[in-house]
């Protein structure tokens, strides 16, 4: 017995100096939680919103108190026009509007029924659904107090409408969404492993005494992947569009030049991993693992980011595919120009550059 507990006392300090082993007993259970319990929830909370109040009366006011105060909404800006809410939806910082007609109050009073205009981007259908229920549910209870204080009964109905989307097509939220986990997952995987196959086989150093400077070594092993990644991008769009019926309301062109920036930041990154790997079963599993979950938590296609914790919503400011999936929801969906992604665009391009420099950086001239 007494061998026993000694083998047993051996093995926890073993653990216990082990620092992988530790973060892997107390830390994953501790980040599962977080992602899960804060996260990763399909609840709709802090959304940013807009009002056109062109009533301006008490009833409006009181309204809009109530939506402000709400956990579920932010409100943006109020007393705008129907053009300045387009471009809002456009540039996507709003996912929902309010119109409050002219003489709301007086309809009220003289009709008791009037209407209130409920406008949700839907591109995202999920997230339009619910939150014009939140709004109809505050709207029926503001209704119920009204009708308490005023004595007689009164209507006031939301007039919803989908933007965009107003069959409400899954695809137009999954398909961009695939889209990008496709492209970052086959650039990132077959670049990091191209480099990595040439030093497990011993044709590196072939390479490295060949007159091909380091940078054209790099170069040559991504353009391959470049084109096959074009090629992949052509199938699912036309997949998209004449099989499961996803609109592609803006230019062709367009989408192709974003998509190209998409492809090169994500075959920088590949090339990264590659030379920061000395096998392919660690690029691989970088490359699989440490890009699908990113993509698939933080891009915002299967789970709000606005509902993340702060920290959690900056993290998601550095996964690529978060940027580019606007993009793609903006081009093919909402049919906008360069001037309503430039910023999107921008980053991607910022990132494609920095994750070159640091590539160009850790490549190896000699083989140790």
């Amino acid at each position: 017995m007494k061998r026993f507990v000694t083998f047993v006392r051996k093995e926890f300090y073993h653990v216990f100096r082990d620092n992988k082993t530790l973060l892997l007993l107390f830390g994953l259970p501790v980040a599962q939680i977080v992602l899960f319990g804060f996260a990763l929830t399909n609840e709709i909370k802090n959304s940013k919103i807009v009002v056109a109040d062109h009533a301006r009366d008490e009833v409006s006011f009181q309204i809009i108190e109530k939506l402000s105060a709400s956990r579920y909404f932010e409100i943006e800006s109020t007393l705008l026009n129907n053009a300045e809410i387009e471009e809002y939806f456009k540039r996507g910082d709003i996912k929902l509007a309010v119109v409050f007609p002219n003489k709301l109050q007086q309809e009220l009073s003289s009709d008791h029924v009037s209407q209130i205009q409920v406008i949700a981007d839907a591109t995202d259908p999920n997230t339009a659904s619910t939150l014009t229920s939140y709004v109809s549910s505050i709207i029926n209870d503001y209704q119920q107090d009204l009708n308490i204080s005023l004595g007689f009964p009164v209507q006031i109905v939301p007039e919803v409408r989908m933007l965009y989307n107003p069959n409400l097509k899954g695809t137009t939220n999954f398909v961009p969404g695939v889209m990008a986990l496709v492209l970052l997952l086959v650039c990132v995987l077959m670049t990091s492993v191209s480099i990595v196959k040439e030093k497990e086989k011993g044709t590196m150093e072939l390479l490295l005494v060949s007159p091909m400077q380091p940078f054209v070594i790099i170069i040559s092993k991504a353009i391959p992947y470049f084109f096959l990644s074009l090629i992949n991008l052509t199938v699912i769009v036309i997949m998209s569009v004449f099989l499961l019926g996803m609109p592609l309301k803006g230019s062709v062109v367009l989408l192709y030049t974003m998509s190209s920036i998409f492809i090169l930041c994500a075959l920088s990154l590949g090339l990264l991993i590659s030379n920061s790997t000395n096998s392919q079963q660690a690029a691989m599993l970088i490359s699989l693992m440490g890009m699908m979950l990113p993509t698939v938590l933080f891009s915002g296609f299967m789970f709000p980011l606005e509902n993340m914790p702060l920290p959690l919503q900056w993290f998601a400011n550095i996964v690529p595919s978060k940027w580019y999936y606007n993009m793609v929801k903006a081009i093919m969906i909402k049919g906008v120009g360069i001037t309503a992604i430039w910023k999107e665009a921008t980053i991607l391009m910022g990132m494609t550059i920095v994750l070159l420099i640091i590539s160009f950086k850790k490549f190896k001239i000699r083989m140790s």
